[in-house]
């Protein structure tokens, strides 16, 4: 993996060749990040600052670093770590400011509407992130999706990271050319063996393709059932419950949606039913984060079938089977390049099991 720092103005001004070992991480629906481990010299602080970018030969993504640690040892010499996480994550710098709202709104708008009123140009100049654009997604997997939701002061990134994992897209800032952040929305293909429009894409150990792998599936904190409780006090609160299930099978949840206030934006009373289905998508929110998960992740060979990049790509449905015959469609949501002196260059995919309701 080559890797290249940049400069405050998105500039390449050295080319890093001289780690131990570099950990880079991509991911679907949440910032990416990494970790470099290299030995101290007094010349690499001049381009190893926070705020310096890093970017590499295998990635789209560009990274900013964050963190720099010194340790030092008289018998194997001093080293530093270097940490940090993607472009993303600049949006970790922003709340939504004023009190927005959604009523079964087109998603993409929705998002594009947060962007430009935190981020690309808001009423305060100085929020203004300078370079940021949104570019428009026509796949209408992303232009039929919709939102209904509430939003003051919440943290912009998460929001993001919320509204796409709850809808199964991807999101990405990007540097083009032109040195400019590009946001966008996106959902991978499928290459798995649902669909017929698309190669197949197989990840087993029959094809010596899949080195090894882990596979997970947890229920621990999964739930079905929220009561959602708005505004009011006692027994004048305004509650609503989402989700069912009974018996043993029934896992439920408290969610204090308080928050949710019942004029809008401009001020005007909202109906009953528009109120209650802000608490309702509130539910829905919580819910998806108390979720049943069921993860493959595993070793592949970059040179034995499917290249990453080439073949395949962030987000897309491909089709893993491990030694034990467990088969099924899952979805590409992170992916790891590992280089180091003594190992060499390892690739980890992490898979989402696919559920038919996605």
């Amino acid at each position: 993996m080559i890797l290249y720092v940049l400069n405050s103005n998105y500039d390449k001004i050295v080319v890093m060749d001289h780690y131990e070992s570099a950990l880079w991480v991509d991911r679907y629906n949440k910032p990416g990040e990494f970790e470099l481990y290299i030995p101290a010299e007094s010349k690499l602080f001049s381009y190893i600052q926070c705020g310096a970018f890093l970017s590499n030969n295998y990635s789209d993504k560009t990274m900013i670093i964050e963190s720099i640690k010194i340790d030092t040892d008289i018998e194997d010499g001093n080293k530093v770590t270097v940490t940090g996480r993607s472009l993303e994550s600049i949006l970790d710098r922003r709340i939504i400011w004023r009190q927005t709202d959604f009523n079964n709104a087109n998603l993409q708008n929705a998002v594009k509407r947060l962007l430009n009123e935190n981020v690309i140009s808001p009423s305060i100049a100085a929020r203004r992130i300078p370079n940021v654009i949104f570019q428009d997604s026509s796949d209408p997997r992303i232009t039929s999706l919709t939102l209904t939701a509430q939003y003051t002061g919440d943290n912009l990134l998460d929001v993001i990271n919320e509204i796409c994992e709850q809808n199964k897209i991807g999101y990405k800032l990007v540097l083009n050319d032109n040195k400019q952040l590009v946001f966008s929305l996106y959902m991978g293909a499928d290459r798995s063996y649902n669909q017929t429009a698309n190669n197949y894409v197989v990840f087993s150990p029959k094809f010596e393709n899949l080195l090894n792998s882990n596979y997970t599936k947890d229920d621990k904190s999964y739930k079905n059932v929220t009561l959602v409780a708005g505004e009011g006090e006692g027994v004048e609160r305004k509650t609503r419950t989402v989700g069912s299930a009974s018996g043993i099978n029934r896992r439920e949840l408290f969610t204090d949606a308080r928050d949710i206030q019942s004029k809008d934006e401009d001020g005007n009373d909202l109906s009953d039913a528009e109120y209650n289905a802000l608490l309702d998508q509130r539910g829905v929110e919580k819910l998806s984060e108390a979720k049943m998960t069921e993860e493959f992740d595993g070793e592949t060979d970059p040179f034995e079938s499917f290249i990453y990049g080439e073949d395949f790509f962030m987000g897309d449905l491909v089709q893993i089977r491990n030694e034990y015959g467990f088969e099924t469609a899952s979805r590409i949501i992170e992916f790891v390049y590992s280089d180091n002196t003594s190992d060499g260059s390892k690739y980890y995919p992490t898979f989402e099991v696919y559920k038919t309701e996605d």
